[in-house]
């Protein structure tokens, strides 16, 4: 057999790479047309759970279009914040589609939170107001950074509400922000100062199956779009029933988290992104519509991305050669 090598890059190698947060969202946005077509391969994900609101997952998926197959392995762990470590971690594998070999695994923190931004920005171009300008930010972690810089690529931003129960997380956050993409960020003391007056609402704090939910009807005023990065971890059951329209990624992986736990206030999506993107069901109708996107992350998010820092990564001699 002839001598076989993979391509392995780090976590320092996948952001050196520097993929740009506008081609992640083209990236995503071909991945869910060919999904809401019926051409994406994608089992659910089984997983493993060995502290409570914890996870490790096995996310496969098979995109034939990106000519892209390949796994992540990720864990989610709330608490890892007490010990100075991330709260995602994880591997992706990809591999040949034509022999099965595995011809690259990388660190997936980075492609993660970026993908995870993207899919929020690309549920917002169908179901937010495009003049939207004003966001509010409600957890100032790693995904309140990048689905900043997500809404940023498609919407004209001006100001930003930004709300964290750290305060010294929610000062450091301002201040990189406003250094970064230079328009108004306020940090503000209570959650419903940075929902009552925003147009794009991103909540993003640890996904509980027990929450002790925050948003409470009518904060989220006629017109404005939310994205629940965290499940309905911040919204009461009496706000996302005041919801005009709820779309998700994936109806299969929704139905099967309500199974288990997960959203026993929040009504059914009547759609999801694949359906959006390939123009099957409507997005917004009505600038006074409340919508709301509830993602769940898919394993397709990372294998529509992953490819391409492969290929970049080549090009520009990131990583290391390691034998299979």
């Amino acid at each position: 057999m002839a001598e076989h090598s993979l391509l392995y890059l780090s976590r320092a190698d996948v952001e050196a790479v520097a993929l740009d947060m506008k081609t992640i969202i083209e990236l995503l946005e071909k991945a869910f047309v060919d999904k809401g077509h019926g051409k994406v391969e994608m089992p659910p994900k089984p997983g493993i759970h060995t502290m409570p609101d914890a996870f490790i997952h096995a996310m496969p998926a098979y995109i034939p279009s990106m000519r892209s197959a390949g796994i992540k392995w990720v864990s989610g762990y709330p608490e890892n914040f007490k010990r100075g470590l991330p709260y995602i971690t994880g591997l992706l594998v990809l591999n040949d589609v034509e022999t099965g070999l595995p011809y690259a695994v990388m660190d997936c923190t980075w492609v993660t939170a970026m993908r995870t931004g993207a899919a929020s920005a690309l549920s917002a171009k169908y179901l937010a107001r495009p003049q939207s300008e004003v966001v509010g930010i409600l957890a100032c972690g790693v995904q309140g950074r990048t689905n900043l810089e997500a809404l940023a690529c498609l919407f004209p931003i001006r100001r930003v509400y930004a709300y964290d129960i750290l305060p010294e997380v929610q000062e450091k956050y301002v201040a990189e922000m406003q250094a970064k993409f230079g328009f108004e960020v306020i940090g503000v003391q209570e959650p419903k100062q940075a929902v009552v007056e925003s147009d794009l609402v991103v909540t993003s704090g640890p996904i509980l199956k027990h929450p002790t939910p925050t948003i409470e009807k009518d904060w989220l005023r006629p017109g404005a779009f939310g994205s629940a990065v965290d499940f309905d971890s911040y919204w009461t059951g009496a706000a996302l029933a005041q919801m005009d329209r709820i779309a998700t990624d994936d109806h299969a992986q929704f139905q099967y988290y309500k199974s288990v736990g997960y959203f026993q206030q929040t009504p059914d999506p009547y759609a999801d992104l694949g359906e959006l993107a390939a123009g099957l069901k409507p997005g917004r109708q009505s600038d006074s519509e409340r919508t709301l996107a509830i993602n769940l992350g898919l394993a397709m998010d990372d294998m529509a991305v992953a490819p391409e820092i492969y290929r970049r990564a080549r090009e520009k001699g990131i990583g290391t050669r390691l034998s299979l």
